[in-house]
């Protein structure tokens, strides 16, 4: 069994105007994960609070640094920023 792997989100996903609450921004650290990021597309991925529960699938790339963008069905609360997230592999 592989050791989990965790990445950081770093904010909503956002516009000029209009923020998406339903939709993360999560960076991997792990070395393997950056160079095979296009593979996670559809992977899904694992945040939990006290009292819930978030489960989010990866959807595609946002711009070349690495990062991945992440639907959640139920939008995260602002205190999920900066906190880990674990990838079901």
């Amino acid at each position: 069994m592989s050791p989990p792997v965790y990445g950081r989100i770093t904010n909503y996903r956002s516009g000029n105007s209009t923020q998406y609450p339903h939709e993360c921004l999560i960076q991997f650290n792990h070395e393997d994960l950056v160079s095979r990021a296009g593979e996670l597309i559809g992977q899904k991925v694992f945040w939990k609070s006290k009292n819930k529960e978030f489960i989010g699938k990866i959807s595609g790339f946002h711009g070349k640094n690495d990062i991945l963008k992440v639907k959640f069905k139920k939008g995260l609360p602002g205190q999920a920023i900066g906190t880990l997230v674990n990838l079901i592999l």
